[in-house]
């Protein structure tokens, strides 16, 4: 009878560790890359060193290092993201926290400087660049029209309020106001960051540790091996794999 039931649980365990090995990579397969990252070294995402060609996802943070650029590209968008940059990616839109980027899209890629927004005027072929250097924005549109919305008082809503002798009589104004302007084919402008957006926030930081992204189905594999070994290693046939000794 005891037999018998030790054969029965080493079965069992048997069918869950085929189970993991072969619907981990299975689950995995549905986190398909959001963009296609290439680069010919001195590239970082989330820290590490990318490769030639990496799979990209969002909240990815990205860094080119001096000498060196990125390509990225997604559906209906190519982004060059220039040397000594940073930025977030974050689907429809790169967060840049410095550097410059060249935006080639037809399906309105936006970027983001603290609370300055660019965003393609139509969802046609449209060419822009971004640069945020020392506070200052610089907004170029190659081809066809890019807004530029910002947010006045968006990061200094955790500032203390100036001191006031006496209240005001009338409703004070929402802590945000919205504004913005245009920026026409061959024009290019300029925007002070610190008059649009107020005090500098916090760094951006990395939302994972991990490596930049492998491809699905390789990686996939690997982590189903993985978690096989380490829910069924150290396992004989429901014996302990090392001996143990009584006092």
């Amino acid at each position: 009878m005891e037999f018998g039931s030790r054969m029965s649980v080493s079965i069992i365990r048997r069918f869950v560790c085929w189970a993991l090995a072969f619907a981990v990579p299975v689950s995995l397969l549905g986190q398909t890359p959001s963009a296609i990252l290439r680069t010919q070294g001195g590239v970082w995402v989330n820290g590490y060193e990318a490769r030639d060609s990496s799979a990209i996802f969002e909240g990815d943070l990205l860094e080119t290092k001096v000498g060196f650029s990125a390509s990225l590209t997604l559906e209906g968008s190519t982004v060059l993201i220039q040397q000594e940059s940073v930025a977030k990616f974050q689907g429809d839109m790169l967060v840049l926290d410095h550097g410059g980027v060249s935006v080639g899209t037809s399906k309105g890629f936006k970027v983001r400087v603290k609370c300055i927004t660019m965003v393609p005027v139509l969802n046609e072929w449209t060419q822009y660049e971004v640069s945020d250097v020392n506070g200052n924005v610089q907004v170029a549109a190659r081809k066809s029209d890019v807004n530029v919305e910002g947010a006045i008082g968006e990061r200094k809503a955790g500032a203390p309020p100036a001191p006031s002798a006496a209240p005001s009589p009338t409703p004070s104004a929402s802590p945000q106001e919205s504004h913005g302007t245009t920026v026409h084919e061959t024009e290019q402008k300029s925007f002070s960051e610190s008059e649009m957006c107020g005090a500098p926030p916090r760094p951006i930081e990395s939302t994972s540790g991990l490596n930049p992204k492998w491809i699905a189905i390789g990686g996939g594999g690997a982590a189903g091996l993985l978690l096989c070994i380490l829910v069924c290693g150290g396992h004989n046939g429901g014996k302990p794999s090392m001996s143990q000794s009584t006092p």
